[in-house]
């Protein structure tokens, strides 16, 4: 069923009794052509396989329900503000993508480009924000330097008069913003559902099964699930779910969370980020405020965190916004972010025939989905990868070949 004002008008006047499902609970099949572990970027991918490569033979596994990993589990912010060209490149290309979305999934995934907005807080860093921005304008990608009385008709709020940390100018991204993290989930999976790849839920792989150097398939709590290729996409598992396959991968497991606030009548147009630490917040359809911060800087796999990071979040945010003192919190959760050594992503083939690996997109992951579907979708259907992942190959901590955007070395909880 196609999704438009005429459905919706037909269906009101029929009651309401004409809506389907939008996607099948599919059961799975002794065999496919592909088989996607994970229901974010991994689900993605499996819509670009059957709509690009015409690709329909295809499984993706999800261990819970759709949206319960980090798909669902974000701050819902959308940019491509970054330095390093690969980086810029891809993310960018994602921001395309995230532009048409939904008009292509016949799904309102409420992509709202309100802009991203870096607060400078010193000389040092205002040179810092600048060279960036001009690396973002030579790549392409739209960027402005702003002075303080610019960013203060932005949010006019804000405490510009701390003197720990005053406010000296911003870098704008007037095309990022946000996304709304369940409507990417729901509408990729009904189109993908709509061009015959089956979506399996509460379906956890406990092995994958290699012969003579080849994948043959995964192992399941629902049974064995056989696969000419089997791609992982399962973000802060990636570690575990890759050493069932013998791989030892260059990533670290961390929890990072985030936080919403109490419902407000409109207050914050854009999404903003605290240049003396790590805070950013933006204010969702509902009113409440999102609230993100740092990683909780120990290895886990647990999906909540502790108070001392929630004590960090807070602090940053009364620091850029002292009126947001009394403000309630409703909820918390906690995402686990696949940390790479130079915090940048991997998306390239293993050294096992037909197993493909995706994952390290450490703190990019839900703005970098559209991009890093269509990429791997294009790496598993050729074999080969697009341009715009050559230098995510998995061999580049071996060569040296970094991407560490931050310059902050071999220390995943660091970038």
């Amino acid at each position: 069923m196609r999704y438009s004002a005429f459905s919706v008008l037909t269906n009101a006047l029929g009651g309401n009794r004409g809506w389907t499902r939008a996607w099948r609970k599919a059961e799975p099949k002794p065999q496919y052509d592909v088989v996607i572990v994970g229901g974010g970027h991994g689900l993605a991918a499996a819509y670009y396989l059957a709509k690009v490569h015409g690709i329909t033979n295809v499984a993706v596994v999800e261990k819970g329900y759709l949206g319960s990993g980090n798909i669902g589990r974000n701050t819902t912010i959308v940019r491509s503000n970054y330095m390093l060209p690969p980086n810029t490149l891809l993310y960018e290309h994602a921001l395309k993508l995230w532009e048409g979305l939904s008009q292509d999934l016949n799904f309102n995934c409420m992509v709202s480009q309100r802009g991203v907005l870096n607060v400078v807080h010193s000389d040092v860093q205002r040179n810092a924000y600048a060279r960036r921005g001009n690396a973002m304008r030579l790549a392409g990608v739209d960027a402005e330097l702003l002075n303080t009385d610019q960013v203060r008709h932005l949010i006019p709020f804000a405490d510009f008069s701390n003197a720990r940390f005053p406010i000296r100018g911003g870098l704008l991204q007037r095309r990022g913003g946000t996304v709304r993290h369940d409507a990417v989930a729901w509408g990729y999976a009904r189109a993908a559902d709509e061009r015959g790849v089956d979506i399996i839920e509460q379906c956890e792989v406990t092995g994958i099964k290699i012969e003579n150097g080849a994948v043959r398939g995964v192992e399941t709590t629902r049974g064995f699930i056989g696969a000419r290729k089997v791609g992982l996409a399962v973000a802060g598992n990636s570690s575990r779910v890759a050493s069932f396959a013998g791989l030892r991968l260059p990533i670290e497991t961390h929890v990072l969370q985030a936080f919403v606030s109490e419902g407000l009548k409109p207050v914050l147009d854009h999404v903003v980020t605290f240049g003396a630490g790590h805070f950013y917040v933006s204010q969702s359809d509902k009113g409440g405020l999102v609230f993100g911060g740092d990683l909780d800087g120990y290895n886990s796999y647990a999906q909540r965190g502790n108070l001392p990071t929630a004590e960090d979040v807070m602090e940053g945010a009364l620091a850029l916004f002292p009126n947001f003192a009394r403000l309630r919190m409703l909820r918390n959760w906690g995402g686990l972010i696949d940390m790479t050594m130079d915090g940048s992503p991997i998306i390239d083939k293993t050294d096992i025939r037909g197993l493909y690996f995706n994952g390290g997109w450490c703190y990019g992951g839900f703005k970098a989905t559209p991009a890093s579907g269509e990429c791997f979708a294009h790496l598993i259907a050729r074999d080969e990868a697009p341009d715009l992942i050559r230098s995510f190959k998995l061999d580049r901590f071996k060569a040296g070949a970094m991407l560490d955007e931050k310059g902050m070395g071999a220390q995943p909880n660091l970038h």
